[in-house]
């Protein structure tokens, strides 16, 4: 996939920013890796509510914001790379669909966040052939 420079900065930011924690905290925000972002998506078990809902909030506006990147990106490349069914999963189903496919293939999740989403969304919704 090519790369934009925004994609580019986003990513560099990335990987200077620190690891991940198994628990909100405010450096959690930095998501290095694809790991970093579904473990922000999966925890709801924090006893610290504030930083769960912030965690959630985060994970909802980086997902969203990524996917509609990608979906541009998709959109002018003549042939896409993955293909949305309509209906559509729900914002909610489809992260919960990343968090699973993230610890079903563990491989995946040293790479860049963005990547990782994009790694997703092709094997989740491949196109029907010929499109």
């Amino acid at each position: 996939m090519k790369r934009s420079l925004f994609t580019v900065c986003v990513l560099a930011a990335m990987a200077l920013a620190p690891a991940a924690h198994s628990q909100p905290v405010e450096q959690t925000f930095t998501v290095p890796t694809t790991s970093a972002v579904a473990e922000l998506c999966a925890d709801t078990s924090s006893s610290n509510l504030l930083m769960t809902t912030a965690a959630q909030n985060f994970c909802h506006g980086y997902m969203l914001g990524t996917y509609e990147v990608l979906a541009q990106i998709n959109a002018a490349r003549g042939k896409p790379a993955f293909c949305i069914p309509k209906p559509a999963p729900t914002r909610n189903q489809a992260i919960a669909e990343f968090v699973s496919w993230v610890k079903e293939n563990p491989s995946q999740g040293e790479r860049p966040p963005t990547d990782g989403v994009y790694e997703f969304l092709t094997q989740r919704f491949p196109c029907p052939a010929g499109q």
